[in-house]
Protein backbone atom coordinates (compact mmCIF):
# COMPACT_ATOMS: atom_id res chain seq x y z
CA UNK A 1 0.00 0.00 0.00
CA UNK A 2 1.42 3.61 -1.20
CA UNK A 3 1.34 6.16 2.02
CA UNK A 4 -1.10 8.06 0.11
CA UNK A 5 -3.04 5.19 -0.46
CA UNK A 6 -2.65 4.19 3.57
CA UNK A 7 -3.12 7.74 4.84
CA UNK A 8 -6.50 7.97 2.87
CA UNK A 9 -7.80 4.55 4.39
CA UNK A 10 -6.45 5.54 7.97
CA UNK A 11 -8.59 9.18 7.93
CA UNK A 12 -12.19 6.85 8.58
CA UNK A 13 -10.76 4.50 10.57
CA UNK A 14 -11.30 5.84 14.10
CA UNK A 15 -13.53 3.56 16.60
CA UNK A 16 -15.26 4.31 19.96
CA UNK A 17 -13.26 3.38 22.73
CA UNK A 18 -14.92 -0.17 23.03
CA UNK A 19 -14.53 -1.04 19.22
CA UNK A 20 -10.95 -0.31 19.82
CA UNK A 21 -10.80 -2.63 23.40
CA UNK A 22 -12.45 -5.67 21.05
CA UNK A 23 -9.94 -5.44 18.40
CA UNK A 24 -7.14 -5.85 21.09
CA UNK A 25 -8.96 -8.38 22.57
CA UNK A 26 -9.72 -10.43 19.45
CA UNK A 27 -5.85 -9.73 18.63
CA UNK A 28 -4.21 -10.65 21.91
CA UNK A 29 -6.44 -13.62 22.86
CA UNK A 30 -6.91 -15.15 19.10
CA UNK A 31 -4.35 -14.36 16.70
CA UNK A 32 -6.58 -11.88 14.47
CA UNK A 33 -5.23 -10.72 11.76
CA UNK A 34 -8.07 -8.80 10.88
CA UNK A 35 -8.09 -6.96 14.01
CA UNK A 36 -4.49 -6.64 13.71
CA UNK A 37 -4.60 -4.48 10.47
CA UNK A 38 -7.75 -2.91 11.93
CA UNK A 39 -5.98 -1.58 14.78
CA UNK A 40 -2.91 -0.26 12.43
CA UNK A 41 -5.18 1.48 9.84
CA UNK A 42 -6.46 3.26 13.93
CA UNK A 43 -3.37 4.08 14.44
CA UNK A 44 -1.98 5.39 10.89
CA UNK A 45 -2.54 9.20 11.74
CA UNK A 46 0.48 8.44 14.21
CA UNK A 47 2.60 7.64 11.41
CA UNK A 48 2.03 10.76 9.66
CA UNK A 49 2.18 12.81 12.59
CA UNK A 50 5.75 11.45 13.38
CA UNK A 51 7.13 11.49 9.91
CA UNK A 52 5.83 15.24 9.46
CA UNK A 53 7.80 16.15 12.81
CA UNK A 54 10.62 14.74 11.92
CA UNK A 55 10.87 16.11 8.41
CA UNK A 56 10.67 19.47 9.39
CA UNK A 57 14.37 19.03 11.03
CA UNK A 58 15.85 17.30 8.14
CA UNK A 59 16.87 18.30 4.84
CA UNK A 60 14.86 19.37 2.05
CA UNK A 61 15.77 16.04 -0.10
CA UNK A 62 14.44 14.07 2.67
CA UNK A 63 10.39 13.25 1.57
CA UNK A 64 7.99 12.94 3.63
CA UNK A 65 6.61 10.08 2.05
CA UNK A 66 9.55 7.93 2.16
CA UNK A 67 9.80 8.65 6.12
CA UNK A 68 5.76 7.80 6.27
CA UNK A 69 7.07 4.47 4.65
CA UNK A 70 10.12 4.01 6.91
CA UNK A 71 6.98 4.86 9.89
CA UNK A 72 4.37 2.07 9.02
CA UNK A 73 7.48 -0.46 9.66
CA UNK A 74 7.91 0.65 13.42
CA UNK A 75 4.13 0.78 14.03
CA UNK A 76 3.45 -2.51 12.57
CA UNK A 77 6.52 -3.80 15.18
CA UNK A 78 4.62 -1.71 17.75
CA UNK A 79 1.28 -3.08 17.78
CA UNK A 80 2.59 -6.72 16.99
CA UNK A 81 5.18 -5.98 20.27
CA UNK A 82 2.94 -3.95 22.96
CA UNK A 83 2.58 -5.46 25.97
CA UNK A 84 -0.63 -3.67 27.47
CA UNK A 85 0.09 -5.16 31.16
CA UNK A 86 2.68 -2.26 30.54
CA UNK A 87 2.07 1.44 32.55
CA UNK A 88 2.49 3.10 29.15
CA UNK A 89 -0.26 3.97 26.85
CA UNK A 90 -0.47 2.15 23.42
CA UNK A 91 0.19 5.72 21.62
CA UNK A 92 3.20 7.15 23.46
CA UNK A 93 5.11 3.51 23.08
CA UNK A 94 4.17 3.19 19.07
CA UNK A 95 5.46 7.10 18.34
CA UNK A 96 8.66 5.57 19.77
CA UNK A 97 8.37 3.08 17.63
CA UNK A 98 7.72 4.26 14.78
CA UNK A 99 10.63 6.85 15.23
CA UNK A 100 12.91 4.33 16.02
CA UNK A 101 12.27 2.82 12.46
CA UNK A 102 12.44 6.27 10.91
CA UNK A 103 15.78 6.73 12.38
CA UNK A 104 17.25 3.48 11.55
CA UNK A 105 16.25 3.33 7.75
CA UNK A 106 17.59 6.74 7.53
CA UNK A 107 20.61 5.50 8.81
CA UNK A 108 21.00 2.94 6.47
CA UNK A 109 20.88 5.31 4.12
CA UNK A 110 24.26 6.68 5.57
CA UNK A 111 23.68 10.25 4.39
CA UNK A 112 25.32 12.27 7.02
CA UNK A 113 28.56 13.66 5.58
CA UNK A 114 31.59 12.08 7.59
CA UNK A 115 32.39 15.81 8.56
CA UNK A 116 29.73 16.35 10.26
CA UNK A 117 29.63 12.87 11.84
CA UNK A 118 33.06 14.00 13.33
CA UNK A 119 32.05 17.66 14.34
CA UNK A 120 29.45 15.57 16.47
CA UNK A 121 32.17 13.28 18.09
CA UNK A 122 34.37 15.82 18.70
CA UNK A 123 31.81 17.86 20.98
CA UNK A 124 30.74 15.15 23.01
CA UNK A 125 34.26 14.35 23.36
CA UNK A 126 35.04 18.02 24.83
CA UNK A 127 32.09 17.75 26.65
CA UNK A 128 32.64 14.78 28.27
CA UNK A 129 36.34 15.69 29.34
CA UNK A 130 35.80 19.38 30.32
CA UNK A 131 32.32 18.37 32.74
CA UNK A 132 35.02 15.57 34.17
CA UNK A 133 37.26 18.49 35.02
CA UNK A 134 35.38 21.46 35.53
CA UNK A 135 32.48 18.80 37.80
CA UNK A 136 29.81 21.28 35.88
CA UNK A 137 28.80 21.85 32.43
CA UNK A 138 30.80 23.59 30.05
CA UNK A 139 30.19 26.94 28.58
CA UNK A 140 29.87 27.64 25.16
CA UNK A 141 32.66 29.42 25.37
CA UNK A 142 34.50 26.91 26.94
CA UNK A 143 33.52 24.04 24.62
CA UNK A 144 34.53 26.26 21.51
CA UNK A 145 37.69 27.25 23.00
CA UNK A 146 38.71 23.37 23.51
CA UNK A 147 37.51 22.75 20.26
CA UNK A 148 39.82 25.61 18.65
CA UNK A 149 36.47 27.34 17.27
CA UNK A 150 35.20 31.06 17.30
CA UNK A 151 31.63 30.94 18.98
CA UNK A 152 30.26 31.20 15.11
CA UNK A 153 32.22 28.48 13.97
CA UNK A 154 30.72 26.83 17.15
CA UNK A 155 27.18 27.85 16.24
CA UNK A 156 27.48 26.75 12.83
CA UNK A 157 28.83 23.77 13.79
CA UNK A 158 25.56 23.18 15.87
CA UNK A 159 23.39 23.90 12.82
CA UNK A 160 25.02 21.22 10.52
CA UNK A 161 24.59 18.56 12.97
CA UNK A 162 21.23 19.04 13.90
CA UNK A 163 20.57 19.72 10.50
CA UNK A 164 22.13 17.28 8.65
CA UNK A 165 21.79 14.35 10.75
CA UNK A 166 19.69 12.43 13.34
CA UNK A 167 20.57 13.66 16.48
CA UNK A 168 17.85 12.39 19.23
CA UNK A 169 17.39 11.15 22.63
CA UNK A 170 14.86 8.43 21.41
CA UNK A 171 18.19 6.82 19.83
CA UNK A 172 18.59 2.83 20.71
CA UNK A 173 21.27 2.14 23.02
CA UNK A 174 22.16 -1.74 23.77
CA UNK A 175 21.40 -3.06 27.13
CA UNK A 176 23.68 -5.13 27.07
CA UNK A 177 26.80 -6.35 24.43
CA UNK A 178 24.85 -8.06 22.00
CA UNK A 179 21.57 -7.43 23.48
CA UNK A 180 18.72 -6.12 21.80
CA UNK A 181 18.39 -2.21 21.97
CA UNK A 182 15.91 -0.12 24.05
CA UNK A 183 14.86 3.17 23.41
CA UNK A 184 14.10 6.16 26.00
CA UNK A 185 10.20 4.89 26.25
CA UNK A 186 11.11 1.37 27.09
CA UNK A 187 12.82 2.69 30.09
CA UNK A 188 9.60 3.95 31.65
CA UNK A 189 7.40 1.66 33.15
CA UNK A 190 9.24 -2.03 32.41
CA UNK A 191 7.60 -4.63 33.96
CA UNK A 192 9.39 -7.21 31.76
CA UNK A 193 10.00 -10.42 34.13
CA UNK A 194 13.45 -11.48 33.88
CA UNK A 195 15.38 -9.59 36.58
CA UNK A 196 18.77 -9.14 34.93
CA UNK A 197 16.77 -7.36 32.13
CA UNK A 198 15.17 -5.53 34.31
CA UNK A 199 17.94 -4.45 36.31
CA UNK A 200 19.83 -3.41 33.15
CA UNK A 201 16.97 -1.28 31.94
CA UNK A 202 16.45 0.44 35.18
CA UNK A 203 20.37 1.32 35.80
CA UNK A 204 20.03 3.16 32.29
CA UNK A 205 16.72 4.93 33.45
CA UNK A 206 18.53 6.28 36.34
CA UNK A 207 21.57 7.10 34.15
CA UNK A 208 19.66 9.25 31.61
CA UNK A 209 17.62 10.55 34.63
CA UNK A 210 21.12 12.39 36.22
CA UNK A 211 22.69 12.81 33.22
CA UNK A 212 19.50 15.09 32.20
CA UNK A 213 19.13 16.81 35.51
CA UNK A 214 22.84 17.81 35.14
CA UNK A 215 22.07 19.88 31.67
CA UNK A 216 22.04 23.61 31.93
CA UNK A 217 18.91 24.89 32.95
CA UNK A 218 18.10 25.64 29.24
CA UNK A 219 19.03 22.59 27.65
CA UNK A 220 16.92 20.74 30.37
CA UNK A 221 13.97 22.70 29.42
CA UNK A 222 14.38 21.84 25.49
CA UNK A 223 14.63 18.17 26.83
CA UNK A 224 11.42 18.23 28.64
CA UNK A 225 9.24 20.22 26.60
CA UNK A 226 10.10 18.37 23.12
CA UNK A 227 10.29 14.42 24.69
CA UNK A 228 8.17 14.75 27.55
CA UNK A 229 5.29 17.56 26.71
CA UNK A 230 5.89 16.69 22.85
CA UNK A 231 6.37 20.41 22.06
CA UNK A 232 8.08 21.16 18.29
CA UNK A 233 11.22 23.42 18.32
CA UNK A 234 8.96 25.89 17.26
CA UNK A 235 6.63 26.19 20.01
CA UNK A 236 9.57 25.48 22.06
CA UNK A 237 10.82 28.62 20.84
CA UNK A 238 8.08 31.04 21.72
CA UNK A 239 7.87 29.31 24.96
CA UNK A 240 11.82 30.63 25.47
CA UNK A 241 11.37 33.33 23.54
CA UNK A 242 14.20 32.01 21.04
CA UNK A 243 14.37 31.30 17.30
CA UNK A 244 13.57 27.84 16.08
CA UNK A 245 17.02 27.83 15.05
CA UNK A 246 18.61 28.50 18.56
CA UNK A 247 16.29 25.82 20.21
CA UNK A 248 17.58 23.22 17.61
CA UNK A 249 20.91 24.32 18.73
CA UNK A 250 20.18 23.49 22.62
CA UNK A 251 18.48 20.63 21.45
CA UNK A 252 21.91 19.25 19.69
CA UNK A 253 24.10 20.24 22.59
CA UNK A 254 21.91 18.63 25.33
CA UNK A 255 22.03 15.27 23.24
CA UNK A 256 25.61 15.51 22.38
CA UNK A 257 26.27 16.33 26.07
CA UNK A 258 23.81 13.29 27.08
CA UNK A 259 25.43 11.07 24.45
CA UNK A 260 28.59 12.01 25.62
CA UNK A 261 27.91 10.83 29.31
CA UNK A 262 26.18 7.76 28.86
CA UNK A 263 28.87 6.48 26.16
CA UNK A 264 30.99 7.88 29.25
CA UNK A 265 29.40 5.81 31.63
CA UNK A 266 29.76 2.76 29.49
CA UNK A 267 33.44 2.96 29.53
CA UNK A 268 33.84 3.42 33.27
CA UNK A 269 31.57 -0.06 33.58
CA UNK A 270 33.81 -2.04 31.10
CA UNK A 271 36.88 -1.00 32.83
CA UNK A 272 35.30 -2.10 36.16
Amino acid sequence: MSSDAFSAAAAGAAPGDEELRMLWRRYRERADGQARDRIILIYAPLVKYVAGRMRSALPSHVDEADLISYGLVGLISAVERFDPGRRVKFETYAVTRIKGAIIDELRALDWVPRSVRARARAIEQASTELESRLHRAPTDEELSGALGMDMDEFHHALTQISNASIVALDEMWAVSPGGEGVSLMDTLGDRRSDPADLLDVTDLRDTLADAIARLPERERIVVALYYYDNLSLKEIGQVLGVTESRVSQLHTKAVLRLKGRLQDGDREADSD
